[in-house]
């Protein structure tokens, strides 16, 4: 289950920023028809499933993978993003040619630059009106539309202003995609990736303009939506992905069940989620779960698998412990630290979130 990742970095419950919100029935957003021939649409889920039975955890025998740590994803200001400043709990950012300043919880320092630079910011998020979307954000010079353009590493997409800070993009992740694109070209056949909680799709873009089969999933239409939009935007509406609307971890319990199975599986699973129904999704009880059931649905030659985690109270080191005990038995490599962003404006490094892992 999961909560819209508009919350996602908000610190506080409900919050992975995000908003709670009713876990979606199982859908698959349309495709184009002359997308078809290079996608292949899921149907709907029968909802008559049989519900599986609680997955039973146990402690894998088997040499644990060797280990990398701490290491620390870094990334630096380019044309497309830059930290130009952060500090006295906030953080002002160049989108392109949006300069945009938001919360930001963890920069406790002082600002370096002066509040001249501030104060030429686009687009300020303040908070503090009972309006969703663009109502919570002040703009200083000219109006500007709830979409506009952005780019990363050539790929085109729709930056949002969301009513919960966000505007679509976590700049941190760029490490991740990078990697994996690269492992991905390294692969020499065809690999297919599983996007769980998937948001706006920069991750599932990456992968399928490396040559990579998507699989994307996100308990949110409107995320997926706009997903789909970015596909489009990007010129990479005939590459082969699917859009997927589901709750990530009944996906992956359905894929266990049919035999579909990945060479890269990326997880970013909020703190705190809950379902229709009551469901409720805590990191720290159900993680070792989806992690289990992650290695259960790679492919025989695995290429690697992705966790990050954002807004909790735990060290790196809980996560590495896990995902290499998850995959004891199975080599490979699990390496784990933090994302950071490196600041312009004094060098600081702004920590944004924890990961770990395992590559084969």
């Amino acid at each position: 289950m999961k909560s819209f990742r508009d919350k996602r970095r908000d610190n506080r419950p409900p919050a992975k920023g995000r908003t709670e919100h009713a876990r979606p029935q199982p859908e698959t957003v349309p495709i184009r028809p002359e997308a078809r021939q290079q996608r292949h649409e899921t149907k709907p889920d029968d909802r008559s499933d049989p519900k599986p039975a609680p997955r039973i955890l146990a402690r894998r025998e088997g040499i644990l993978p060797t280990e990398r740590l701490p290491v620390i994803l870094e990334v630096a200001p380019n044309q497309d993003y830059a930290l130009l400043d952060s500090g006295a709990g906030e953080k002002l950012e160049q989108y392109g040619p949006y300069r945009i300043v938001r919360p930001e919880g963890q920069a406790i320092w002082q600002k370096a630059l002066p509040a001249r630079d501030w104060d030429r910011a686009d687009a300020i998020f303040t908070g503090d009106t009972d309006e969703e979307g663009i109502g919570r954000w002040r703009l200083p010079k000219v109006p500007l539309g709830e979409t506009w353009p952005m780019k990363h590493d050539g790929i085109d997409y729709l930056g949002r202003f969301t009513s919960f800070r966000h505007v679509g993009v976590f700049p941190e992740q760029a490490s991740h995609w990078d990697h994996m694109a690269s492992l991905i070209a390294a692969a020499n056949r065809p690999v297919k990736v599983l996007n769980l909680f998937g948001y706006t799709g920069l991750a599932s873009l990456v992968a399928a303009r490396a040559g990579a089969e998507v699989t994307h999933v996100d308990a949110s239409k409107k995320a997926v939506g706009w997903a789909r939009e970015n596909q489009e935007m990007a010129g990479l509406g005939s590459k082969p992905i699917r859009w997927i609307v589901d709750d990530a971890v009944k996906f992956a319990e359905r894929e266990e069940r049919r035999g579909s199975r990945y060479d890269i599986i990326l997880f970013d699973p909020p703190a705190y989620g809950r379902g229709p129904k009551g469901e409720v999704w805590q990191l720290f009880e159900d993680l070792p779960g989806l992690t289990d059931l992650c290695r259960a649905i790679l492919t025989p030659k695995p290429v690697a698998i992705v966790l990050t985690a954002y807004s909790i109270r735990a060290s790196f080191f809980a996560i590495h412990a896990l995902m290499r005990d998850t995959f004891a038995g199975m080599g490979g490599t699990v390496e784990s630290g933090e994302l950071i962003i490196r600041e312009q404006s004094a060098g600081r490094a702004l920590s944004t979130s924890l990961f770990s892992r395992w590559v084969a």
